[in-house]
């Protein structure tokens, strides 16, 4: 009676799991299909984010074009209108009293003539006005001669400041890129696995239908039947939480690149079986490129200038002047040289000097830890990006494992050898095994970022994607 019962199961089991209910295909929005390259070309081109670092660039860049010149002769010219009234008042009792004195010196006083006259009288005072109206022309020209290299420190400040811009412009576009890799290959594993968990669903859905119709038969016991709908409401959690974070995934992705449509990634994930460049490779080119020691050198060189600056100040300042009346004929002109030189100030220039020596120590300081840091950092996402790749080739003997099990089960089911439950068991295997080998690519690619970045090299990433001998499509 076994065999007979084991092929009234299998007969039962390929009738229930043959016919496929006819449903017409869910539509599928239009997508997009992007390269990873075409999508890194679009976050460069629309990225609100770089686009701001850029402008802080491009204005530094602006400033030291601006200051070139600084320093030159300055020469301006100025023109005036006036109108003026201005009142004098001019008290005479002292010339009146010094008449009177003569009057009385004479030899015969005037009032004592044979005619007698009256001696001269001034009024008290007197009131002068005068008032007019014109203008005025003139030109005027300033050259500094000697400034201490007061001018060199302020360009040299403002090229610093320039330097620690491209050096945060060159961060942000290594965050970018790094960031445009997790979305980007994000979006791709989410699609893997909603795409691997909606097969395992569909499979052990025909699984559970066949388990119910073989319960109605007598085939099979009630717990075997509820075992089967107990997996096929498991898988279809599964399925609709993967489908979740793919729909979520695309959004950010498609965000990212600034796309109204859905972006079906086109480069698919990637493994290079073979490691990469050693580590010192990546030790020597991050302490070459990396936008952090940039930006330490450029505070240290901002901290230098102002410490010219400071010492610039305590030398004297030689400067040639002049101005010359703009008007025809015989026009009012001066011109020289002078020197101006600073004896006493209320400012500590002493105390200013050893600040900036400070924040010179400061720097070197900062940059010392820096490169130690940015070692550790390089060393540990070396050593993580090569886990990852022993892991991925780990993961084969798996896949092949999992795919054999579950023809073996396939097959003992059809043989009557075999039960649903072990069937869909080595289905939900096949499909974790196959998601978790996506997911150490993805963790593969992520890894290759990271370093690339701790090391100013994002922008080659695309190459490795070429060398890549492993896709994972």
């Amino acid at each position: 009676m076994k065999p007979l019962y084991a092929l009234l199961t299998a007969s039962l089991w390929l009738a229930a799991c043959a016919p496929v209910s006819a449903q017409g295909p869910k539509p599928v929005p239009p997508v997009q299909p992007m390269s990873f390259e075409a999508a890194w070309e679009r976050v460069k081109a629309s990225s609100d984010r770089l686009a701001a670092a850029q402008a802080a660039v491009d204005g530094k860049t602006l400033q030291q074009q601006g200051l070139k010149g600084l320093g030159g002769p300055v020469v301006s010219v100025s023109a005036a209108a006036y109108a003026y009234n201005a009142n004098l008042d001019v008290n005479l009792d002292p010339i009146n009293q010094r008449l009177t004195q003569l009057n009385q010196r004479l030899p015969i006083p005037l009032q004592n003539l044979p005619i007698p006259l009256p001696v001269p009288q001034f009024p008290s005072s007197y009131t002068f006005n005068r008032h007019d109206t014109g203008t005025t022309q003139s030109i005027s020209a300033v050259w500094p001669l000697y400034t201490g290299g007061a001018g060199d420190a302020v360009r040299g400040l403002v090229a610093a400041q320039g330097s620690e811009a491209q050096a945060d412009a060159d961060k942000t576009g290594h965050e970018l890129a790094t960031q445009l890799v997790q979305r980007y290959f994000g979006a791709q594993l989410a699609v893997k696995a909603a795409a691997l968990r909606q097969a395992a669903l569909n499979d052990i859905g025909q699984h559970d239908a066949a388990t119910a119709r073989m319960l109605a038969a007598g085939v099979i016991s009630r717990i075997e039947r509820l075992q089967a709908r107990a997996a096929f409401e498991e898988a279809r959690r599964n399925a609709m939480k993967a489908q979740d974070d793919a729909e979520l995934a695309a959004v950010a992705l498609a965000r990212t690149v600034k796309s109204d449509l859905p972006v079906q990634p086109a480069t698919p994930l990637f493994v290079l079986t073979q490691a990469v460049e050693p580590l010192p490779h990546f030790l020597n080119q991050a302490l070459l490129r990396h936008p952090g020691l940039a930006k330490v050198n450029a505070k240290k060189a901002q901290a230098e200038q102002l410490h010219h600056g400071e010492q610039a100040l305590r030398k004297p300042q030689v400067f040639a002047f002049g101005q010359r009346a703009l008007k025809t004929g015989n026009a009012d002109w001066i011109g020289g040289i002078g020197v101006r030189w600073t004896l006493f100030d209320a400012v500590d220039r002493n105390a200013l000097a050893a600040s900036s020596n400070k924040q010179i120590e400061q720097a070197e300081r900062s940059e010392t830890q820096a490169r130690s840091d940015i070692s550790l950092l390089v060393e540990k996402n070396w050593r993580t990006l090569e886990q990852a790749r022993r892991q991925f080739l780990a993961t084969a003997p798996g896949i092949e494992l999992a795919r054999e099990v579950l023809r073996l089960r396939s097959a003992a089911l059809r043989e009557g050898t075999g039960t649903a439950l072990e069937l869909i068991d080595a289905e939900v295997n096949q499909a974790k095994v196959e998601t978790e080998r996506a997911q150490v690519a993805y963790d593969y690619v992520t890894a290759l970022a990271n370093l690339l970045e701790s090391c100013g090299l994002s922008e080659e990433f695309s190459s490795y994607a070429r060398r890549a001998d492993v896709k994972v499509n």
